[in-house]
């Protein structure tokens, strides 16, 4: 699947988002520069084992958060994950909460998205020659989200809300006062971030199973609640630690294969291609 095939593969996929560049404790690990068709991923692919596992990590801002997220590679980035095996993607993002009761600090599991990128960004595989039309009509992996939101659990002090609808906006400027309330009272999102789409309908269209682990860092302007850049930084710092402590967990509780009982991901080209 790739130009240059590396001889270490991996099986679970982690996309780390704002403020989460690195996984402690991987061990034996290896560092890949992949080739794609569609150019470069984000970073070198950073390839290790953590619990007994062969995990892929990818930085999607790249190391040093270098990349914006309009221009973020998404293409590259799941295409090089696909070429080294994975399966799996536990993605971490920072995002912005557009309701009260999920607070800064607080981790979500989105079921659910609204698109309000531009069209901007590349969105699928499939360009022509073949035609496919995926659903997404329950975008996330079902399987997954019940393996992250038990290990969760284990978790001190971490806050979890099992569900929610991650609106993405184009960015890389926030939303006006006017646009954060019709996120929030007219299309009722739960959270608002930059990076969900295309990421998810790119691992879609790859039979990726795919979830995102939301990280409130702050409440969206709608809630006339001006928060300071030290705060926001301060409680990116906070949502970091309880990651790497989440990922431990959720890493020995996933199986060597999806149950396609609870989750069509892996099989999601079987009713899509044209």
């Amino acid at each position: 699947m790739v130009l240059v095939k590396p001889k270490t593969r991996a099986e679970i996929g982690v996309i780390g988002g704002s403020g989460l560049y690195e996984i402690p404790g991987l061990e034996s690990i290896e560092e890949y520069k992949i080739y794609t068709p569609y150019g470069a991923p984000s970073d070198n692919i950073i390839v290790g084992e953590l619990m007994g596992r062969k995990i892929a990590f990818l930085p999607r801002h790249g190391r040093g958060h270098k990349i914006p997220p309009h221009r973020i590679n998404y293409r590259a980035n799941i295409w090089a994950l696909k070429s080294l095996g994975v399966k799996w993607i536990i993605a971490f993002s920072a995002v912005g909460s557009l309701r009260w009761d999920y607070k800064p600090g607080d981790f979500v599991l989105p079921d659910q998205f609204i698109d309000m990128t531009k069209g901007i960004r590349a969105f699928t595989f499939f360009e022509g020659g073949v035609v496919c039309h995926v659903s997404t009509a329950d975008p996330f992996c079902e399987h997954l989200r019940e393996i992250i939101a038990d290990a969760a659990k284990k978790v001190n002090g971490l806050t979890l809300h099992y569900d929610g609808t991650y609106v993405c906006i184009e960015g890389p400027r926030f939303s006006t006062r006017a646009e954060s309330r019709i996120w929030k009272d007219v299309f009722k999102a739960d959270i608002i971030g930059m990076t969900l789409v295309p990421e998810i309908v790119l691992a879609c269209e790859a039979e990726l199973c795919y979830a995102t682990v939301a990280m409130v860092t702050d409440y969206d302007v709608w809630a006339e609640k001006p928060v300071t850049a030290e705060e926001v930084v301060r409680v990116m710092k906070e949502n970091t630690e309880k990651a790497r402590k989440l990922l431990p967990e959720i890493i020995k509780r996933i199986p060597d294969e999806p149950d396609v009982g609870k989750c069509s991901c892996c099989k999601a080209l079987e009713t899509a291609l044209v």
